[in-house]
């Protein structure tokens, strides 16, 4: 059955193609149509586990396929101001079904217990800038974006079903799982806990005020109704999250860069780590401590700089309070990344790209004295927990078979401690994705 989608979705990309490539050629668009067609095969080799329990990482040999396919569709409904509506479709699974790694290694797919192909509807939003200056700048066709002239400072509004990191934690080196790093903590910043159903989407307002050098935004979202959750909680009294972030554009020795700093603060029917314990120290359950007005907060910083006319540098950092259950993104409480990503000029390959980077994780002591006590997150569980900090390093590959159309990638990545957990692992994990884009 993911077979015939895989073939379903490449006819389609053919289709349009055409059409595609003559609506990019309109100086001012009124109606805009994408597609995006994203497949990741990933093989992991048997390793050594001292132990396993019901949430961990498989030590045996295994292989996943994920698939997802996106329809971007907008239109111009007067100055400003613009709608947009993004089915998808998306099947397969995660290696362990993105069980036993914080850092799971494909971040096209999510904790979705189902790995039948599903269409259901990803986005649709209402957008409205205001412009706040005369000056024009020219913004290029593209996903959920509009060929045309726009103000170089204004402010926006967005309201309907998003996913969050569209619009926070941007950085050009490392942010899109179809087309760079893979992992979830090179995707984003780990230990930002940013509202979502269990597919990455919600209901949310972004309020924006962009100028050419400085950019503030802030969002508030709906968050699930339970951890990982399908089902939108609309308690917004009880349950909400918020999310702020600024980012300053500047140059250095006449290369462009960027640093942005972002604050987020959750509230939820959470469950708490210490009361779990305290409750059942043999075999703690965090769900039996649920209830309204739990919290959570980090604060987090997100580089990037360009170093040579092919290549630039990146580096995130982000901590949060860990004294509740992580509810929506991924298991994690602190955590550093750093890397490096060019394209392939150097060897005649100019739309080409390669990038390395690291990155290391950890949790909070409430945190880490659940899982040693057995307990489980939606994620993480061994049934026993011998800490280390999670730690790793991706390199990938990615060649354009057709400029601006198809690509073909190669990845590794080399994980350590998965799960937080010295007596499992290392993990050796080889990708291969191809990306088809219009």
């Amino acid at each position: 059955m993911l077979h015939k989608k895989i073939i379903l979705s490449f006819a389609i990309l053919s289709a349009f193609s055409t059409q595609a490539q003559q609506t990019d050629s309109i100086l001012n668009e009124k109606f805009s149509f994408h597609f995006q067609n994203t497949i990741i095969t990933q093989y992991k080799p048997a390793f050594k586990a001292a132990y396993s329990g019901s949430n961990s990482l498989i030590p045996q040999q295994e292989t996943q396929t994920s698939i997802t396919a996106t329809i971007f569709a907008g239109a111009k409904l007067w100055k400003g101001g613009s709608i947009f509506i993004n089915p998808e479709l998306a099947g397969g699974a995660a290696l362990s079904e993105a069980f036993g790694a914080a850092d799971a290694t494909n971040g096209e797919t999510f904790r979705v217990g189902n790995p039948a192909p599903t269409l259901f509807l990803a986005r649709l939003f209402y957008r409205q800038l205001f412009s706040l200056d005369k000056i024009k700048t020219y913004q290029s066709a593209d996903e959920n974006q509009l060929a045309g002239n726009v103000p170089s400072k204004y402010l926006a509004l967005t309201i309907g079903k998003i996913s969050i990191p569209d619009y926070f934690d941007d950085n050009i080196y490392s942010h899109d799982a179809r087309t760079q790093f893979m992992c979830w903590s090179l995707m984003d910043n780990g230990a930002w806990d940013y509202p979502a159903n269990t597919r990455g989407y919600t209901p949310s307002i972004v309020l924006e005020y962009v100028t050419p050098k400085n950019e503030i935004r802030y969002v508030v979202s709906l968050e699930p109704l339970e951890a990982n959750g399908s089902d939108m909680d609309w308690k917004i009294n009880k349950a909400s999250a918020h999310s702020l972030e600024y980012t300053h554009r500047y140059f250095l020795e006449g290369k462009p860069g960027a640093i942005r700093f972002l604050g987020y603060f959750n509230t939820a029917n959470m469950g708490n780590f210490n009361e779990s314990i305290a409750l059942n120290p043999t075999a703690p359950d965090i769900i039996s401590t649920r209830k309204y007005g739990r919290t959570k907060y980090g604060f987090g910083i997100n580089a990037e700089q360009r170093i040579t006319k092919d290549a630039g540098i990146f580096f995130r950092a982000v901590w949060d309070d860990g004294n509740n259950e992580t509810w929506t993104f991924t298991e994690i409480d602190r955590t550093v990344s750093v890397g490096i990503s060019s394209n392939g000029n150097k060897w005649n390959r100019p739309n080409d790209n390669v990038g390395l980077a690291y990155v290391i994780s950890g949790i909070s002591a409430p945190h880490r004295n659940y899982l040693k006590h057995g307990g489980k997150g939606f994620q993480l569980g061994d049934g026993n927990l011998n800490y280390g900090l999670e730690q790793l390093t991706e390199l990938y590959y990615s060649a354009a078979i057709k400029k601006n159309l198809l690509y073909l990638s190669g990845a590794y990545q080399f994980l350590i401690n998965p799960g937080y957990n010295k007596s499992r692992g290392p993990v050796n994990i080889f990708s291969i994705r191809i990306h088809a884009a219009i």
